[in-house]
């Protein structure tokens, strides 16, 4: 996978990342809901960052789908919870993936950040730590 394929593998996560949450952020309430929605904008902060960045390499930014098929049905609060918990982790792989594929400093360092910032909020989100997250 080089750099580019990364990216948008990265920008399509983050797609079904912020459809996933928005619908876990329905079945949640105070400060659990105040997580989802810092988690949400996380994410829309990084699909922002990814576009722009593939748009600088002169590629078009994958689109999101209308809309994606959830691992599990969320019907309460710990269904909502947990389906958070299988979105954080699914992106952390594919930031994993991304900073193998990373050809630029900058953009290997960005995807280590984002990286992390999945990880803690895996723990935020009931996960327990890993030695490496994404792999």
């Amino acid at each position: 996978m080089n750099q580019v394929e990364a990216l948008q593998a990265a920008l399509a996560g983050e797609h079904a990342a912020m459809y996933g949450v928005g619908v876990a952020g329905g079945k949640l309430n105070g400060a659990r809901f105040q997580e989802a929605t810092e988690t949400f904008a996380r994410h829309r902060d990084n699909r922002d960052h990814l576009s722009a960045l593939l748009v600088a390499a002169g590629e078009t930014p994958v689109a999101a789908e209308p809309a994606y098929d959830l691992p599990q049905a969320v019907t309460n609060a710990a269904t909502a919870t947990a389906l958070v918990l299988v979105i954080e982790r699914r992106i952390a792989a594919v930031y994993g993936d991304l900073v193998e594929a990373a050809e630029q400093p900058a953009v290997r360092a960005w995807a280590i950040e984002s990286l992390l910032g999945t990880a803690t909020s895996q723990l935020t989100w009931g996960g327990a730590p890993i030695a490496f997250p994404g792999a």
